[in-house]
């Protein structure tokens, strides 16, 4: 037994952006801390059921929890932005208002669960528009749609923490300024019937911010 007294195994299931710039830049300090409990990371976008498919908890934003779950904030609220490759602006004048997207190549993301095509937000003056654009590229996959930007194939609509790389060493170009929403702070949720180990508990302190 550790001298902390604590051993266990937690299963986390995750979107994501969640996993890559919320959870693992954590998990660091929580091995240090607590060598004794192993954590499993299982990446997956769409609607988990964490209850049925035996998950310690989720972690999603704040709007798409499971309902009866007690909720840990793990996250600032998350800014997304517009982006698009240099090649491609070279021969597309950047867009500066979203009625310049009708005439842009839009690369848009389709919901595993479900399967509706992501609908554009874009917010400004305390106005929040709604719309569908015109998906020239659709994929299920956040990776796969930043690495079509960078590759000069549209427009698109991304995470800050995704695109904030690219956009420093210049791959991709912020276009819509003062356009992007904020999705609400990411969460760490579990079953409020459920009875938390000393593992279980200790993770959720590492993860609360």
């Amino acid at each position: 037994m550790p001298a902390n007294g604590r051993r266990g195994e937690i299963r986390v299931s995750a979107h994501r952006v969640a996993a890559i710039y919320a959870i693992l830049p954590r998990l660091a300090d929580f091995a240090r801390a607590y060598p004794d409990i192993a954590v499993e990371l299982v990446v997956d976008d769409g609607f988990v059921d964490i209850v049925a498919d035996r998950f310690d908890c989720g972690i999603r934003h704040a709007q798409t929890l499971q309902a009866d779950m007690i909720s840990v904030r793990i996250s600032a609220p998350v800014p997304l932005v517009f982006v698009a490759a240099p090649a491609y602006l070279a021969d597309h004048p950047a867009p500066v208002d979203p009625d310049d997207l009708v005439a842009h190549r839009c690369l848009c993301y389709r919901y595993t669960s479900s399967g509706v095509v992501h609908r554009w937000e874009f917010e400004r003056d305390g106005r929040t528009v709604e719309r569908s654009v015109r998906g020239d590229f659709i994929t299920n996959d956040i990776d796969v749609m930043r690495d079509a930007a960078v590759a000069g194939l549209g427009v698109t609509c991304l995470p800050l923490p995704h695109a904030a790389l690219h956009l420093a060493t210049g791959t991709l170009v912020e276009v819509l300024a003062g356009w992007a929403p904020t999705l609400a702070p990411n969460h760490l949720y579990y079953p409020s019937r459920r009875q938390p180990t000393a593992a279980f508990q200790a993770f959720v302190t590492a993860m609360r911010v």
